[in-house]
């Protein structure tokens, strides 16, 4: 199974892969890789590959840009090198609810040109599912090709190319809401005209939420693998194959191919929504998503990205992993090893534009986030949205990535106001945060802690701060987030438990996300009469 076509310029960072035969693959046969591959909220994964390059992306939900693409020669290691969605006239999520917005991406590539199809959940008037293309993966990407405009078209669109049509796959109306249908047609790859009615190919196995599904031509065969058993911690992969791209599928009998609900003790949990890539070799690789709970049952750091090999019955059924299962470590793939290009552990703001690694909350709004106001220093006007609001926000963000870290940051802030503030968020959505906030006090400024529960704020503590530029400090285990401000009393930790899934389901709603690291200024209602001038900022990783 290959994307061939034109092989698009080479990532940037990335080493010249060996020529071909200058290193038999045998001579990478005992390396291990370490899962996952992609840490933090990267769920949803789809792959292609071009040549020896591999390109791929996930789901971004309520967060700008959309999108985040990736490059590996290996795999294993993996370079963001762009979004496939930074133009308002691509993706507008004005009004988008949290772990609303886009939705399991698919990525392909034919004939020197990648295609990217999503859906866009949560607009009211025009979501829906669309493609973009380029022929270049760090774009330009072109403005949306609308296939199915409204949340009634169904969701987690596919694209096959095979036997010179282009197949759109979807979900869609099944027996219940809980069993929704693959849905199938061939459609003009430049329009997105549908060349015949969508017909179902697939109804699932009978497990709750059947979606995802990918068609690939491989081995011989048509293969259709989808998810099935909802994203939580009866997630699988199932698989059924064809001798046609629009079936019928026959469901291989050992399925679920992929699943760890029968290993309620294993770090990996909630294991499915997988996508597929075939090397020279001949061996096939599955990227999925998975959790790694902490405390029992609650996982507060987001789907992320995993790794493993598919391996194929001597009578052509593939299952991923070990009999399904996936471990933390295993072997790698035979391709020379590649290291990822690194990401600064401290931004200076001394750089024309923000890391790939930064995002914003909803489309950014001009004139709040700045790096030439104060050359030097990221500057943020406080806008009168606030942490709470179905809004955008003045704040930047980024994934923790890492169950255990540190982060800080310098600022320079003077509130003239009781609603000024700034400073440094954990954010699993707007109704769940965590706040370490420069504010005025009865006394001058101080750090207040706020804990936000279901839109509920708390003031877990207090401690006055000097004039000057304050440091602020976020430190994270397993089980709590610890909080300090150079010269400043003790606060209290507050639980990552309270930032998880889990949690949020149970009190709240449905979330998808995963906790981020925000950098902010509110006035809380109104316009700040002074800027927030953030000096650097600092990620330190104590464990991947």
């Amino acid at each position: 199974m290959s994307d061939g076509g034109k092989k698009p310029p080479a990532a940037p960072a990335p080493a010249p892969a060996p020529a071909p035969g200058a290193t038999p693959a045998a001579a990478f046969a005992d390396r291990t890789f370490t899962n996952p591959i992609l840490p933090g909220m990267y769920p949803d994964p789809s792959i292609c590959r071009v040549g020896a390059d591999f390109y791929l992306v996930n789901s971004s939900f309520e967060y700008f840009p959309g999108v985040p693409i990736f490059h590996s020669r290996d795999l294993v290691n993996w370079t963001q090198i762009g979004h496939v969605l930074t133009r308002d006239s691509q993706l507008d999520l004005t009004g988008v609810y949290s772990s609303g917005g886009i939705y399991a991406p698919t990525l392909r590539h034919h004939a020197g040109r990648f295609y990217m199809i999503t859906t866009l959940v949560g607009v009211p008037g025009h979501g829906g599912n669309f493609f973009v293309t380029a022929e270049d993966p760090r774009g330009p990407w072109s403005d949306p090709i609308w296939l199915d405009r409204g949340e009634t078209g169904g969701f987690d669109p596919s694209l096959l190319f095979a036997g010179g049509d282009v197949y759109y796959l979807r979900d869609g109306k099944g027996s219940d809401k809980d069993h929704p249908r693959v849905y199938q047609a061939r459609i003009d790859p430049k329009t997105g005209a549908l060349r015949e009615p969508m017909q179902p190919i697939w109804n699932g196995t009978g497990g709750i939420w059947p979606e995802g599904a990918h068609v690939y031509e491989m081995k011989g065969r048509y293969y259709l693998f989808a998810a099935e058993g909802g994203t939580e911690y009866g997630h699988s992969e199932v698989v059924g194959r064809s001798a046609s791209p629009s079936g019928p599928f026959e469901a291989y009998p050992g399925n679920p191919i992929l699943t760890h609900r029968d290993r309620a003790d294993h770090p990996i949990q909630a294991t499915g929504h997988a996508d597929v890539v075939e090397l020279d070799d001949g061996t096939v690789w599955a990227v999925f998503l998975g959790v790694r709970p902490q405390g029992g049952r609650y996982q507060h750091l987001g789907r992320e990205t995993f790794l493993a090999p598919v391996k194929f019955s001597a009578d052509g059924w593939p299952m991923i992993g070990d009999a399904g299962h996936v471990e933390p470590s295993m072997p790698a793939p035979r391709l020379p090893p590649q290291p990822a290009a690194p990401v600064r552990a401290r931004d200076d703001f001394d750089r024309p534009a923000l890391g790939l690694e930064w995002i914003f909350v909803r489309n950014p709004k001009a004139g709040d986030v700045s790096l030439t106001a104060r050359p030097g220093f990221l500057r943020i006007a406080g806008s009168p949205v606030t942490l709470n609001d179905v809004g955008s926000p003045a704040m930047i963000v980024r994934r923790q990535q890492h169950i255990r870290a540190q982060w800080r940051a310098a600022l320079e802030f003077v509130p003239r106001a009781v609603n000024e503030e700034a400073g440094l968020t954990i954010r699993a959505n707007e109704r769940f945060h965590y706040d370490l906030a420069v504010r005025l006090g009865d006394f001058g400024r101080e750090v207040v802690l706020m804990y936000y529960t279901g839109g509920k704020s708390t003031v877990m503590g207090k401690t006055p701060i000097p004039d000057g530029p304050v440091m602020l400090e976020i430190s994270a285990d397993a089980a709590s987030y610890r909080f300090a401000v150079a010269g400043g009393r003790p606060l209290p930790p507050l639980p990552t438990r309270g930032l998880s899934a889990e949690e949020i389901h149970r009190l709240d709603r449905n979330h998808f996300t995963g906790a981020v690291i925000g950098l902010y200024a509110t006035g809380n209602g109104k316009r700040s009469t002074t800027p927030a001038d953030f000096d650097w900022f600092e990620y330190e990783p104590v464990e991947k």
